[in-house]
């Protein structure tokens, strides 16, 4: 027998600069999400335009509160000025990072339908 099942998909948008004070709203945001095993967190970054050093860190205790709890945290549409960040300090090999949000659910990507 074969169980199917989809996961729950939370989408974080933030917009503007994360900064100390966005990543402050960030970490806020992501904070009133309980994570739950077999949950998929997106954190669509089209509308983040800059990131500083203290703007990592929700992202990093995003993605070890999910890790924590058999979640799954990716990042899409990370921005060059973003892109840039995350290479500076290899976080780009600790995320995974897709092109656009419609990427994550491509065939490539089968990983996201959980079998038993």
């Amino acid at each position: 027998m074969i169980l199917t099942q989809e996961l729950q998909v939370i989408l974080f948008k933030p917009q503007g600069s994360i900064d100390l004070e966005g990543g402050k709203a960030l970490s806020e945001q992501m904070a009133g999400v309980v994570p739950q095993a077999h949950q998929l967190w997106v954190i669509d970054l089209a509308e983040v335009n800059f990131m500083d050093s203290s703007g990592l860190v929700p992202l990093v205790k995003g993605l070890k509160a999910a890790r924590q709890s058999g979640c799954r945290l990716v990042l899409c549409n990370v921005q060059a000025p973003v892109r840039l960040i995350l290479e500076l300090t290899q976080l780009d090999s600790v995320f995974e990072i897709f092109p656009t949000y419609k990427d994550i659910f491509t065939a490539g990507n089968n990983s996201l339908v959980l079998a038993a």
